[in-house]
């Protein structure tokens, strides 16, 4: 009788522990955030460029990091060369792209903007021994040479004066060194990308100069497709808080923007 009264405990042991295991669990899974990939072209230093350490890193990568989070959404940042990203944005590779891009309305045809994050534009490095040159008039009167990065907004700038001669590149960096080694007169490109090759450039900083400060003037804003207009709203909420609370001023701060750009009123 012992036996058997032992044996019932075991079995009843068992049962319960049994029951207590099928219980379904109550405790509530995290909800997975809305994912986003977003491209950017890391070559335009200090916006976006690849570090010491082959990371992505720059004004843009922090300015992303912080409108995603605020938007609660993940995400990933792939690098892609600037003659991809707005076909592969269409075609649905990538979700968003942030690289510096002007908000021209040959652009807003295709595509859609968020509100603005930065305002900048286009400025003139020029070759020193180019005598007399206060403009990009001067330049044309010249039939100058002026290098520019290809499907860019200073490129296309430039294509308003007929008299000058167009020299095209893949990358801004590359339209720096030729016009260090006297392959071109003069280069137009981004006044933030200008300023800090010129800064970090002993080449250029002894044997070009600015013609004024900014030529043009044009904001930047993070692209999507068009028919995304919920993920468009959630972007344009982030940034305008982003824009409201300092952030957005204190990465302008710690890239060193300088004076050729500014961070728009939300």
């Amino acid at each position: 009788m012992k036996y058997l009264y032992s044996n019932f405990k075991i079995l009843l042991f068992a049962s319960l522990i049994w029951a207590i295991g099928c219980q379904p669990n109550t405790t509530p899974e995290p909800e997975s955030k809305p994912r986003v990939v977003v491209a950017i072209d890391a070559t335009f230093i200090p916006m976006s460029f690849m570090n010491a350490e082959n990371q992505l890193d720059g004004f843009e990568v922090d300015l992303i990091k912080e409108v995603t989070q605020e938007a609660g959404l993940e995400y990933k940042l792939v690098n892609v060369e600037w003659g991809g990203l707005f076909g592969g944005l269409i075609t649905g590779k990538f979700d968003l792209v942030i690289s510096s891009v002007g908000i021209i309305e040959e652009r807003k045809k295709r595509m859609a903007f968020s509100i603005p994050y930065i305002q900048s534009g286009a400025a003139v490095l020029v070759r020193n021994d180019m005598m007399d040159i206060g403009s990009l008039k001067d330049l044309e009167k010249q039939n100058a040479t002026v290098g520019a990065q290809i499907n860019t907004t200073s490129h296309y700038f430039l294509e308003k004066y007929s008299g000058i001669n167009i020299k095209t590149f893949e990358k801004f960096g590359h339209a720096v060194i030729d016009l260090a080694n006297k392959g071109v007169d003069a280069v137009v490109g981004d006044s933030v990308q200008a300023n800090y090759y010129f800064r970090n450039n002993k080449d250029l900083t002894g044997h070009a100069r600015f013609v004024g400060s900014r030529m043009t003037s044009e904001f930047y804003g993070i692209v999507l497709r068009k028919e995304d207009e919920q993920l468009k709203s959630k972007i344009d909420a982030s940034l305008t808080r982003l824009l409201k609370n300092g952030t957005v001023s204190r990465l302008h701060q710690k890239w060193e923007l300088g004076e050729f750009a500014t961070v728009p009123k939300p």
